[in-house]
């Protein structure tokens, strides 16, 4: 069964005023829409139907750049997507207490926008927990992800905030910076707790 682009899990117009109307439209519509088309087509050419897209990604070292990039962009959108909420509230229960141990909630932000601020071209800034339920700060280029088996620094995203241009140009123009601030105020801590919880069985 081939991949299906998931919809949004609010209006276009939730996440005003950090992320526009016409950035959802345009990042959802178009650039996640062609990510899901081109991995299907990548996914005919090698043989890969009826595998999971984690089961995918975890050999994306092994497949054609046209199923890393793109199943890359499948799983990282589907991802950023809920990892989001127009009533994001505060970090909990053990999620909670794992930032704390990291050195607290600003200590957090601050490493995370610097991975974010500082890598270069396009790619992603990631928030994971290790096999353990340590968090660490990771940032990966283009649109590979920690499910990887071709990225340096493997886990389970907590957190995930797309660098491309195309998902804060047009209100941010090139001010990574300020998009990479502005971010916490539509964070899914709800989503993000679950992830956590998962990750540390």
């Amino acid at each position: 069964m081939a991949f299906e682009l998931p919809p949004l899990p609010y209006d276009y117009n939730a996440l005003e005023a950090t992320i526009s109307e016409e950035t959802m439209k345009y990042h959802h519509d178009k650039h996640h829409k062609a990510y899901t088309d081109n991995l299907n087509a990548g996914v005919a050419e090698s043989g890969l139907e009826g595998q999971s897209i984690e089961d995918i990604l975890a050999k994306a070292g092994t497949l054609s750049a046209k199923v890393r990039n793109n199943g890359g962009g499948f799983w990282n959108h589907d991802f950023f997507w809920k990892i989001m909420s127009p009533n994001g509230g505060q970090p909990s229960g053990k999620l909670a207490d794992a930032i704390a141990e990291f050195g607290g909630l600003d200590k957090l932000k601050e490493e995370f926008n610097a991975k974010g601020a500082g890598q270069f071209g396009s790619g992603w800034a990631w928030l994971i927990a290790d096999a353990n339920g340590k968090l660490k700060v990771t940032s990966t280029p283009n649109q590979d992800n920690p499910l990887m088996d071709v990225t340096p620094d493997k886990g389970t995203p907590i957190l995930g905030n797309d660098v491309w241009e195309h998902a804060y140009y047009l209100t941010y123009r090139n001010d990574r910076g300020a998009y990479l601030k502005a971010w916490w105020d539509v964070v899914n801590w709800n989503e993000a707790a679950k992830r956590y919880d998962s990750a540390r069985g």
